[in-house]
């Protein structure tokens, strides 16, 4: 059993007892029938619900299923899938025999793709139908990769591959399953992060950090109990998704609204009043859009009583518009996909807006100089953080892995001051990685997208400020000869950038300049634009 203690009587951090042979997947599920939660829906998706006895068989096929395609323990499985109980189903009946799932972004190109599924040199892809176009190009490529399974649609063929139906492999598998052999220690699933050169990197988690992040801060900061009805619109791929759809809810019993579209305010509201959940997890730009909204709900029309934000700094002034309207604080904390979820966060009847909280119990988090020494207090350093659920290292990537994990101490990038009361104050990103909506967009990435258009010599992009005080990328742009700057033409290379990269990267302002402030070696000087015309 998984437990919480605390030693010498509550003074020293709590710390969760995690037995040495365990499975997480068999963990999550077990709990909840142990308790007598089989009939209790434990999934809402766009098709339907799912108890916790049905999710319960479905992981026992899907792991029977992989086995019986010859997928033997620690072999790497590709999810990309839409948010709806096919994700929980792959996820932990992955692991619940042995495998190792890697969740990828559904928002990626093709390119990206097949970067991800070579590097992790996975066995199986799991794929959305809606997806398959843009998978389909590069899966005859991939050597290594041995099946291609399709959620949802009919089977087919692409360039070397015969797709089997998610549905059919399950229907054919038996309804019982063991757990995998697994300890806490071994290699659970990974999430690929992104890189400032924009090479995304696998991060490599344990069988027991999922559990880990549910009992230091699902439970006693967020505060979820078994009668919740959870709704995030942070999709399931993600480090902050998975924990608020998928790894909270199934802690203690709770009921996830799973939506598989994209979250625009017309979908999120539509299921605020449709499902009714009462603890609601979004990122500071949806909170914003949908204060703009025409059709934000009354607060009588809906039943929050929790909502948190995280992936990127919450202005104030939108927590506190948020609570006059609804009666709820918005709680802003920070994680990362390092380390799986949040560790440093507001918390119930201590909102501090304009800060990022205190350390969530069970981590450690400090504020240091460029020779790791803690600063003091109002002096600003780089944020570290030490905890249970820290990724191992970076698969592939010794280099990164050394820069990154630092002993029992994880460098976020970010840079931090702690105020006088002991608050957490975000200044800004330690390198030039921005975060838009959430989600880090590497400025070298959509550079090099801008200069592969015939009109550019150079470009630089930096986070700018909209009205709503959240960082959307700007270009600054050198044009080659024979090329003049327009509305028209800046038009174009938003699209020519839309056209080569996920859509949320594209650069919201162009600038065209005559040339880039650079250092005497020719780089560019990127801190000297982040001033200029900010939130032009």
């Amino acid at each position: 059993m998984v437990g919480l203690s605390r030693a010498d009587h509550g003074v020293s951090p709590p710390r969760v007892e995690v037995p040495r042979m365990y499975n997480a997947a068999h963990d999550l599920i077990e709990r909840n029938l142990t308790a007598g939660r089989g009939g209790k829906i434990a999934v809402i998706d766009d098709n339907g619900s799912t108890t916790y006895a049905g999710l319960a068989e479905r992981v026992n096929r899907f792991a029977g299923a992989m086995r019986a395609l010859g997928l033997g323990m620690e072999s790497r499985v590709m999810l990309c899938l839409h948010d709806s109980v096919d994700f929980p189903t792959a996820f932990l009946g992955s692991i619940k025999a042995g495998l190792v799932p890697v969740a990828g972004n559904t928002m990626l190109t093709s390119a990206d793709y097949a970067y991800m599924l070579a590097d992790s040199r996975a066995r199986a892809l799991v794929v959305s139908e809606a997806l398959l176009p843009v998978l389909a190009p590069i899966l005859g490529d991939l050597p290594l990769l041995e099946h291609v399974i399709i959620s949802g649609g009919n089977a087919g063929a692409s360039p070397g591959r015969i797709h089997l139906l998610l549905s059919a492999l399950m229907e054919r598998a038996g309804t019982e399953f063991a757990p995998a052999p697994t300890t806490c220690d071994d290699a659970c699933f990974w999430l690929y992060s992104s890189g400032s050169t924009g090479a995304p990197k696998g991060t490599v988690h344990l069988q027991s950090h999922l559990i880990q992040t549910a009992e230091l801060y699902a439970r006693p900061v967020l505060g979820i109990e078994e009668g919740d009805v959870v709704f995030s619109a942070a999709k399931l791929f993600f480090a902050y998704g998975l924990g608020n759809g998928l790894t909270f809810p199934m802690s203690v019993g709770a009921t996830a609204v799973l939506m598989a579209e994209r979250p625009t305010t017309a979908a999120v509201i539509k299921r605020l009043l449709e499902n009714k959940p009462t603890i609601f997890y979004g990122v500071p730009t949806l909170y914003a859009a949908l204060l703009a909204s025409p059709e934000l709900p009354a607060r009588s029309a809906v039943k929050l009583r929790r909502c948190v934000s995280a992936g990127e700094a919450l202005p104030a002034d939108i927590g506190r518009r948020w609570l006059a309207h609804f009666g709820v604080d918005i709680l802003d904390g920070i994680g990362s996909t390092e380390m799986l979820h949040i560790f440093l966060s507001n918390r119930p009847g201590d909102v501090r807006y304009g800060t990022t909280g205190k350390p969530v119990p069970g981590y450690e988090v400090r504020v240091v100089d460029e020779k790791d020494q803690p600063v003091g207090p109002g002096e600003t350093g780089d944020l570290q953080v030490s905890g249970p659920s820290s990724a191992i290292m970076y698969w592939n990537n010794r280099t990164r892995s050394l820069d990154t994990f630092a002993g029992r101490w994880t460098r976020c990038g970010d840079k931090y001051l702690v105020d006088n009361e002991g608050y957490f104050v975000y200044c800004g990103r330690s390198d030039d990685m921005l975060k838009v909506g959430g989600i880090y967009v590497s400025p070298i990435e959509v550079e090099s997208a801008l200069i592969s258009h015939e009109a550019v010599l150079e470009a630089a992009v930096v986070g700018m400020e909209d009205e709503e005080k959240l960082v959307k990328p700007k270009a600054f742009v050198v044009l080659r000869a024979g090329h003049s700057g327009s509305p028209e033409l800046a038009r174009t290379l938003q699209q020519h950038v839309k056209d080569r990269l996920a859509p949320y990267k594209y650069p919201r302002w162009i600038e065209f300049m005559s040339d880039l402030p650079k250092t005497a070696t020719g780089k560019i000087q990127r801190f000297k634009l982040r001033g200029k015309n900010f939130g032009g």
